[in-house]
């Protein structure tokens, strides 16, 4: 089995855990491809994504760093993150249990898919989500001006600080610090939640994904659109941004760890 070790490289102790990883399944006959960052960080050498064939991946850090190696990947492989961040959400194992998770790979594993969003702007592929897509003006301190079209429809059109157009995986991130709700990963469907609205009839709405979803912007000025915190594109001042359904879910080994649960241990306990 071919195994995709990426780790954070910011933290030293991260680093040296996956110099362990490597070497343990290794000597258990593993084949270890490290990426061109996290080889480069413990002095060795690693192809870059666009380059990588790997039966899965073994993410060690937090959810920042999954979110970061699932935009990077050529095609979606199955996932599994070792937590090595704050709160860890997408990360299911922890590094006490994650070699003997491992270990037990090739005798076969599940895997969980999570819908993706793809980003167009005025007909240009822009990028894909796990998470979500943040809408904000370029400069602080100000207000823009939308409308949300479903089925060419207006369905809202509302002013605020930004909008956030969340997946259900992200619907516990910063979806959830702006006030949406919790939605089930398994619903195939798109969050739209506006930051800091002018009017209080601005609500949350979450929309079947198999709908035609676009936002237009409507004011005079700029906007950034942020993919997953990762990737910043300039929009501009006006223009469509229509979101779909990606074609590639990620795709998350399943570590047994019930969504609810983790929501109980990871959010409400912290």
């Amino acid at each position: 089995m071919k195994i995709l070790l990426v780790s954070r490289i910011d933290l030293p102790d991260a680093l040296v855990f996956a110099r362990q990883v490597k070497g343990a399944l290794e000597k258990e006959s593993f084949s270890v491809i490290l990426d061109a960052d996290t080889a480069m960080a413990i002095g060795e050498n690693g192809p870059p994504f666009r380059e990588i064939d790997a039966d899965v991946a073994v993410v060690i850090g937090g959810d920042g760093t999954i979110l970061r190696t699932v935009q990077q990947l050529r095609h979606q492989i199955p996932l599994v993150g070792i937590n090595w961040g704050e709160v860890g959400f997408l990360a299911d194992l922890e590094p006490g249990e994650a070699l003997e998770f491992i270990r037990h790979l090739p005798a076969g594993f599940s895997t969980e898919k999570r819908m993706r969003i793809s980003l167009f702007h005025n007909g240009r592929h822009l990028g894909d989500a796990l998470n979500e897509t943040l809408i904000v003006t370029a400069r602080p301190a100000k207000m823009l001006r939308f409308s949300v079209i479903v089925d060419d429809v207006v369905a809202g059109q509302f002013r605020a600080d930004g909008l956030l157009i969340s997946t259900p995986t992200g619907s516990t991130a910063y979806a959830m610090s702006a006030g949406g709700p919790i939605v089930d990963p398994r619903i195939q469907g798109f969050l739209i939640v506006p930051l800091a609205p002018y009017l209080l009839s601005s609500r949350p709405h979450v929309i079947d994904s198999n709908r035609r979803l676009e936002i237009r912007l409507e004011s005079s000025k700029p906007a950034n659109l942020v993919i997953d915190g990762q990737q910043t594109v300039e929009l501009g001042s006006s223009g469509i941004i229509e979101v779909r359904r990606a074609e590639e879910p990620a795709c998350f080994i399943d570590a047994r760890r019930n969504f609810f649960e983790k929501v109980d241990n990871k959010l409400r306990k912290l």
